[in-house]
């Protein structure tokens, strides 16, 4: 889902962001790599390590490892992004919020079993509300219909899956939407 934000403020409304365009691939690398393609390496390496019984990360114990990781990466990247003096700030406080809801996410995860895609959609969802109110030459309602249909899809993907039960869906989604768009609101104020 970061990969997807980052699109979005990079390529999608070039005004969200003061970043000049020679940049813009590197940070969105950067994004896909230490946000997609690490935690992904990781988490496969623990499912082959016996660490994690199942990708599908059935049980609470076999979601905390992969989550903590996944969170750790999060935050190291902000850290990284946030210690560099020239790069738009709105960059590094766009990850911070993910990063936070990663985090809090997580920290459910130790009690209950929320749905993690949902939450994902949800912050999706609430940063195309957000830059549709806020950049006034975003035409927000293809990419708006776009992530509500993504949304039905991942949930209705969870549930056939038997992954999720439909509270968890909601509340993830609800819990991704609500946060995401109170932060993302803020920091476009």
């Amino acid at each position: 889902m970061p990969t997807l934000v980052f699109g979005l403020i990079l390529y999608g409304v070039p005004e969200a962001s003061s970043v000049p365009g020679e940049f813009k691939p590197r940070i969105f690398y950067l994004i896909v790599l230490s946000t997609l393609v690490i935690p992904m390496i990781t988490i496969i390496g623990l499912r082959l390590s016996g660490t994690v019984k199942s990708l599908h990360m059935v049980e609470l114990k076999d979601r905390l490892i992969p989550f903590s990781v996944t969170s750790l990466y999060f935050l190291m990247t902000v850290y990284f992004m946030s210690q560099i003096g020239e790069l738009d700030p709105i960059m590094w406080q766009s990850l911070a919020v993910i990063a936070g809801v990663v985090v809090v996410l997580t920290i459910v995860t130790l009690f209950w079993k929320m749905s993690a895609h949902m939450t994902g959609i949800g912050g999706v969802l609430a940063l195309v509300v957000v830059l549709g109110m806020k950049f006034p030459n975003f035409p927000a309602l293809y990419p708006l219909l776009l992530a509500i249909v993504l949304a039905g899809m991942v949930g209705t993907a969870r549930l056939a899956l038997d992954a999720h039960r439909p509270l968890e869906i909601y509340v993830g989604l609800a819990y991704g939407f609500i946060s995401c768009f109170a932060l993302y609101f803020w920091l476009w104020s």
